[in-house]
């Protein structure tokens, strides 16, 4: 006989942007909501009863109110006063997951009168996960779309090779990958201060930039590993964080029959196949909790 497993219903990608107008200065918080709801929901499969449902459109409705009423101080709180009032409001909803993607804006200066003229950003995606279930947050923060490149100091040899393998050995070769990392928070209890969203993040991207930079790589799995350790090592209200990182392959391009020389300054940039990079750098005792497709977070 057939039972039902894993389920879960809601309101994905409510998008939805706050303005607010402090006098003639105005900020913006630009977010993608997703809500998914869980819980005892079986007789809605088995018979169609929607008594224990709160309609999918009641969920995106409260995106908005919510936006007014409580303002949007980051997408990690935004989805914590989401998250509490499905699982606290609704009595059948046992747990709430909430994902966020907030896009980033930056002031135009001009001579004009006034704050309120922007442009976007686009440099990365920033992302969180919110889950709870009445007693336990789970908080996963990250970025995504956020291309890097290293132009040297980057090289790659010694591997295993078999009568397939064609490719050259490199002492001096461009590394670029495009970032997708997520990093999971070690709070979990509302009676414990919660962390700085925001100076959080800043400080996390600060710290993978820069251990990305300053590695001197013999493979991009180096590379990561640092990235993941610097943030451990700086950075403990995270316990664990995990990359996926393509490697964006940049070729030597063959200029001898035009009678050049190419050193090092042509490049053919290839968007595909490309190598895929992933791993989890975890704090020791920890164990791992973020999926291994970051794609389903």
């Amino acid at each position: 006989m057939p039972i039902l497993g894993q389920n879960q219903y809601g309101k994905a990608e409510n998008r939805v942007v706050k303005i607010t107008r402090d006098g003639a200065t105005h900020h913006i918080k630009d977010l993608n909501v997703s809500v998914s709801l869980s819980g005892d929901m079986d007789e809605v499969h088995y018979s169609g009863s929607n008594a224990h449902v709160l309609p999918t459109d009641t969920t995106k409705n409260t995106v908005y109110a919510f936006a007014k009423e409580h303002g949007i101080e980051s997408a990690e709180q935004f989805g914590i006063h989401l998250a509490r009032h499905f699982v606290t409001s609704q009595e059948p909803i046992k747990t709430a997951r909430i994902r966020v993607e907030e896009y980033g804006w930056e002031r135009i200066e001009h001579t004009r009168e006034g704050a309120h003229s922007f442009v976007r950003t686009g440099q990365e995606t920033r992302v969180t996960q919110i889950t709870y279930d009445g007693s336990a947050w789970e908080v996963v923060s990250g970025l995504k779309d956020l291309t890097v490149m290293n132009s040297t100091d980057s090289e790659f040899w010694g591997y295993v090779k078999d009568k397939y393998t064609t490719l050259p050995e490199a002492y001096d070769r461009i590394l670029a990958t495009e970032v997708s990392g997520r990093w999971r928070f070690n709070w979990t209890d509302d009676t414990q201060p919660a962390p700085d969203w925001d100076a959080s993040y800043a400080q996390v991207k600060k710290h993978l930039l820069q251990a990305f930079a300053e590695t001197y790589s013999l493979s991009l799995q180096q590379t990561l590993y640092q990235m993941g350790s610097r943030i451990i090592e700086h950075r403990d209200e995270i316990d664990e964080v995990r990359f996926s990182l393509p490697n964006k392959h940049h070729f030597l391009v063959d200029l001898e029959p035009f009678g050049l020389k190419n050193d090092n300054e042509v490049y053919f940039a290839a968007d595909r196949p490309y190598g895929l990079i992933e791993a989890t750098v975890l704090r020791d005792g920890v164990e791992p909790r973020i999926p291994v497709d970051l794609s389903n977070l």
